[in-house]
């Protein structure tokens, strides 16, 4: 019970910084980003690329990846996402794009094999019996203290101020003197500086390979659908939901079901609920 409870907090605190970049892109500037899992796949291919090719030190490799993540991420919004805004289906294409024009471009650069993204802790912890990697610890603690500063930012700060007002009436805020066009690009690049961050975090004990953009960017998109599309809190309370739905279904029945859940909790809540639990409206 206690390694459930240990793994899928783990699982829950990638997904939420995972999540929660989405939906803010969602909540300001009212688009879906599909290439939001592009951003976590070069966090953690950044990071291989600094530690192993020019032999940096790993937090400096770490800082840089999510620097480098967040300049793309503005390149994004300002070069392709922003002269296509006005049409959802077009930044769905265009994002889409992106997404595999990253994935072609690691495949050329690293090949197909997998890589070993270095952990910021080797060592392992006996908690109350069960052993627990530090790397995992570490993407919790890193997880929870990211989540809850961005919270404070966006509450409690002028710029968050601006980003809430553009969240909840964007004519009213621009009325107003916000310039929403540089709040969009702030946006994206805690965005993508977030999603960064988590394959940074998760790259040390999970797959780090072309491909693993997928499915970060299904798992976000199923977390926003539950929580509520632009609602932070409800992608959080999602995001600790899946993530401990994974784990258990991992130890009862099997790993290779858990993939499954997503999708399940996605389609009962279209069914159901269609707005997720905090509504698709609902503000920061």
């Amino acid at each position: 019970m206690l390694e459930i409870l240990i793994v899928g907090a783990v699982s829950s605190a990638i997904y939420a910084m995972l999540a929660v970049g989405f939906t803010l892109i969602f909540g300001v500037a009212r688009v879906l980003n599909l290439a939001h899992g592009s951003f976590y796949a070069l966090g953690a291919y950044g990071t291989y690329f600094f530690t192993a090719h020019l032999k940096w030190p790993l937090l400096l490799a770490a800082i840089a990846a999510i620097a480098v993540v967040a300049v793309f991420g503005v390149f994004v919004e300002r070069v392709l996402v922003r002269p296509m805004r006005a049409s959802q289906l077009a930044v769905l294409m265009i994002t889409l794009a992106v997404a595999l024009v990253v994935e072609q471009a690691m495949f050329l650069t690293f090949g197909s094999e997998y890589r070993n993204v270095p952990a910021f802790v080797d060592a392992k912890f006996h908690i109350g019996g069960v052993d627990v990697a530090g790397a995992r610890l570490l993407a919790l603690g890193v997880g929870a203290a990211v989540i809850a500063a961005l919270w404070l930012f966006i509450q409690h700060t002028r710029l968050g101020s601006a980003i809430l007002a553009i969240s909840q009436d964007p004519q009213a805020a621009q009325y107003m003197g916000i310039p929403s066009d540089r709040i969009f690009t702030v946006v994206m690049a805690l965005s993508a500086a977030l999603a960064a961050l988590a394959g940074i975090l998760a790259g040390p004990f999970l797959t780090v390979q072309p491909t693993m953009w997928l499915l970060p960017i299904v798992k976000a998109f199923a977390i926003v659908v539950v929580g509520g599309l632009g609602s932070i809190p409800g992608s959080i309370l999602a995001a600790l939901l899946l993530g401990y739905a994974e784990t258990i279904v991992g130890y009862t029945v099997s790993t290779s079901w858990t993939e499954i859940v997503s999708v399940a909790a996605t389609l009962l809540m279209l069914v159901v609920r269609p707005a997720g639990f905090f509504g698709k409206r609902a503000a920061f």
